[in-house]
């Protein structure tokens, strides 16, 4: 889909915003929001390019630099931070190579940290895309890492 249907797609208001800018990163190849697209929706929508910009840099789950197919998101939540959310960062670290904030070579994954995932209950969690982990051990995580690279070679 290109970036004219997407936008077309919603009427050019304000409250619009979020679900364009998800619509536009979720269609690029590398998961992002690259400038010409923020100018794209100040346009259509009639505001600044520093309000996109500002809406973009405000939530975690929009990136303004390439990331990986796969985006792997921890939680870093009291909650998960007691439980020992470092376990999990050390468990991705020795499956993928890259650590918070870092994305693989052959930008399959990227690994970020999100302020909450709401599954305290189920802690630790971590979110891959928009799929939910939970109650996770060094095994359920290699097991989901191991899973998509393994989805990726068959493809």
């Amino acid at each position: 889909m290109d970036k004219d249907e997407i936008l077309n797609r919603f009427e050019p208001q304000q409250d619009n915003l979020l679900n364009i800018l998800h619509e536009l990163q979720n269609n690029n190849p590398n998961n992002f929001l690259p400038t010409e697209d923020l100018k794209l929706v100040a346009k259509y929508l009639n505001t600044s390019y520093s309000a996109v910009y500002g809406v973009v840099k405000y939530y975690t789950m929009f990136s303004l630099k390439p990331r990986g197919k796969y985006v792997i998101r921890l939680c870093k939540s009291p909650v998960c931070h007691m439980i020992d959310t470092n376990i999990v960062l050390q468990e991705i670290k020795n499956n993928i190579d890259i650590g918070l904030g870092e994305t693989t070579n052959d930008l399959l994954f990227s690994v970020e940290s999100s302020e909450c995932l709401g599954r305290c209950a189920e802690a630790p969690v971590m979110m891959v895309n928009e799929k939910i982990h939970k109650e996770l051990d060094s095994i359920k995580i290699s097991n989901v890492l191991d899973s998509i690279k393994l989805n990726e070679q068959n493809k």
